[in-house]
């Protein structure tokens, strides 16, 4: 094993199999006529649409500002991750409606929906929100009662006697 292997071409001639070249996939910006991105973000039992365009940061959720819908300061860091994340922060104007759910799996959507519009708006922002995780929906959903049990899992009292 005198030989060194330092390229694909030296290792394509010393197994005899030829190297497959592999395609570089460029994504490109989704954007509508009016310049802005659309997603559809979901958590729990809550859909949220979400559109964003270039603007000072401004959130509306269901026609109210984000103070006034999600009045918890949680829910709004929730929805301010994805900017924070990306490094855009008061660069985008966001507007989405929301139905389902409670406040927290609302929260939850829209932030999923924000940040699958950021990647679909600016592909180069993709890296940083999946690392984070952003781009994942979160599949957790209630388990239906059954049947017999007092909910999902737990049973009634037992007696013996």
């Amino acid at each position: 094993m005198a030989d060194e292997i330092n390229t694909l071409e030296d290792l394509a001639a010393a197994t005899g199999v030829e190297p497959v070249a592999q395609e570089v996939i460029t994504r490109e910006p989704v954007r509508d006529e009016l310049g802005r991105a659309y997603a559809t973000g979901k958590r729990k039992d809550a859909v949220a649409r979400v559109w964003i365009k270039p603007g000072s940061g401004k959130v509306t959720v269901n026609g109210r500002e984000i103070n006034a819908y999600f009045a918890r300061p949680v829910l709004q860091m929730i929805l301010r991750q994805p900017f924070t994340v990306a490094g855009v922060e008061d660069e985008f104007d966001v507007q989405a409606t929301v139905k389902g759910g409670g406040l927290s799996g609302q929260a939850g959507a829209v932030k999923h929906g924000i940040s699958k519009a950021l990647q679909l708006y600016d592909p180069s922002l993709r890296g940083a929100l999946k690392a984070a995780g952003f781009l994942t929906r979160d599949s957790r959903v209630v388990e239906r009662k059954k049947y017999g049990k007092a909910k999902a899992r737990k049973s009634f009292q037992f007696s013996k006697r």
